[in-house]
């Protein structure tokens, strides 16, 4: 185990200590997020940071956290829901540190600070703005089973709030997307979110080689997820992506740090019914937003601008 130091200012100020998830910054997802935010609050906070990378495994999570808890940090966050059963375990272990997690609600302990986000609310967004860009009346949303909220309350009702008319479709996965997408498409969906973790690439693959051999219908597009998704596109497929749905991790983090330096914490409910506290960044925090790309959603932004604001109101 070797954590790796990097110090705000002077040596006597308050240790920060954070355990990055599973392959550390550089994945292109949720790590380097967290880490941009922790660069930004170094210019802005006085504070000491201790991190270390976790190999994902049960036993090496709960080591790395142990050992920054024994380094007297004024807060210990973890990165990931990968940490949630460690982090039930050692809340109790260790009362007195104040813990956080990031994307994960799971945690029912007064020393643990969970900090998510509202996803209802970008998948509202994913939806109005897959209506507005769709030309053959059908989009689909892509997800897991547990996302059945985010799609009946949030992509839903985005869809039709732009488009009465639209057709709007749920897909359940456990594992590829592809298959999924290519059914999707050869039904007549022309705009696809996908509302996932990891890769992109193979549904965003799907669609561009569906785009270049299908000369029948409405090109399609697709709408990502960052930081939970990663994608590279090249300068001939990139127009085949249409938005991109931003959760301002770097945002909650530094907000999180200032609470907490400030001798605070973030106490709101999260999730009253299993007792979980933290806070959830949404709209109105400047926390959730939408990254628009193709040329018809820049020129509808003052459409979905007045999205935004109905889907603010969503908690």
């Amino acid at each position: 185990m070797s954590p790796i130091s990097m110090a705000s200012s002077q040596a006597q100020s308050p240790l920060i200590c954070l355990a990055y998830d599973e392959g550390g910054p550089g994945d292109d997802s949720y790590n380097d997020a967290v880490q941009d935010g922790l660069k930004v609050a170094a210019t802005k906070l006085v504070f000491t940071l201790e991190t270390t990378v976790t190999s994902g495994e049960a036993k090496d999570r709960k080591d790395r956290l142990t050992s920054l808890v024994n380094k007297g940090c004024q807060i210990v966050i973890a990165v990931g829901s990968g940490y949630a059963t460690t982090l039930k375990e050692l809340s109790q272990q260790f009362p007195e540190t104040q813990f956080a997690i990031l994307n994960d609600a799971t945690v029912d302990a007064l020393n643990v600070t969970s900090v998510v986000f509202a996803d209802v609310q970008g998948a509202y967004l994913a939806g109005y703005a897959a209506a507005l860009a769709s030309k053959s009346g059908r989009v689909a949303m892509i997800g897991y089973s547990s996302q059945k909220d985010i799609f009946e309350r949030g992509f839903l009702p985005g869809a039709k709030a732009a488009k009465k008319s639209i057709m709007v479709s749920k897909r359940v996965i456990s594992s590829s997307a592809s298959a999924t997408t290519s059914a999707l498409l050869r039904s007549g969906h022309d705009v696809i979110y996908l509302a996932t973790t990891g890769s992109a690439t193979e549904v965003f693959s799907a669609i561009a080689s569906s785009n270049r051999t299908a000369k029948t219908r409405f090109p399609a597009g697709l709408i990502t997820l960052e930081p939970e998704q990663f994608l590279t596109v090249d300068a001939a497929s990139k127009k085949f992506l249409l938005a991109t749905v931003v959760k301002r991790v770097d945002l909650a983090l530094i907000d999180l740090l200032t609470v907490t330096l400030a001798g605070s914490t973030l106490f709101d409910e999260v999730d009253p019914a299993l007792g979980v506290y933290g806070y959830r960044y949404g709209i109105d925090d400047k926390s959730i937003e939408i990254t628009l790309r193709s040329p018809a959603l820049i020129a509808a932004r003052s459409k979905l601008n007045t999205a935004s604001v109905a889907a603010a109101k969503l908690r």
